[in-house]
């Protein structure tokens, strides 16, 4: 992680909450003005906030088509964006945009119509990211769902707000193996 002193900037200023603003496209949230918290806010010479954080959940977001310029528009440092609430959108696909999020820790998607479990898939190439929330998504309900986060996550440390054992690790490993197994067999076989 980039220093404050080497930037000349405090990323660890109060996250940029623009929850519950009824947003329905990121572009949206350009014209808001965030919420202000316990910690206040502060804008530095380019009207950016010094912040890692981005709360943009309970609202009415379909697709994060936007999100970068988003993250751009708010964030003083946006390549440093640590921390991203989602949740509680109408949100039904791991969009690649989250991606290019590399600094990315924590991740929220819960509450939202997520239905592709083989999206979460994509969400591998973050080195860093540990925390993760897609409970209350369609995928959910898919009996491998556990099994398929952690083993496409193998750096995780918390899942929907409990943490990953070494006992999930393992069998998300065993899952996993036996899965492509079972492909590659059929792929034999056709």
């Amino acid at each position: 992680m980039v220093s404050a002193s080497t930037t000349g900037v405090n990323m660890y200023g109060a996250p940029v909450d623009l929850s519950f603003k009824n947003i329905s496209s990121l572009a949206d949230a350009w014209t808001e003005e965030p919420n202000s918290g316990l910690r206040p806010l502060k804008r530095n010479s380019e009207m950016k906030y010094p912040s890692c954080s981005l709360r943009l959940n309970n609202n009415s977001i379909t697709d994060l088509h936007d999100l970068q310029q988003t993250v751009s528009h708010f964030l003083a440092e946006p390549s440093q964006l640590s921390w991203l609430d989602l949740s509680f959108n109408n949100i039904l696909h791991i969009d690649k945009i989250l991606c290019e999020l590399r600094e990315l820790r924590v991740l929220y998607l819960h509450g939202n119509s997520i239905f592709i479990l083989s999206e979460v898939d994509r969400l591998g190439v973050l080195p860093h990211l540990h925390t993760i929330t897609l409970h209350g998504n369609v995928i959910e309900t898919n009996k491998a769902y556990r099994n398929r986060v952690i083993s496409a996550l193998p750096q995780l440390k918390t899942m929907d707000f409990s943490a990953v054992t070494r006992q999930e690790r393992v069998m998300a490993k065993i899952w996993h193996q036996s899965n492509n197994r079972s492909r590659s067999n059929k792929l034999l076989k056709s």
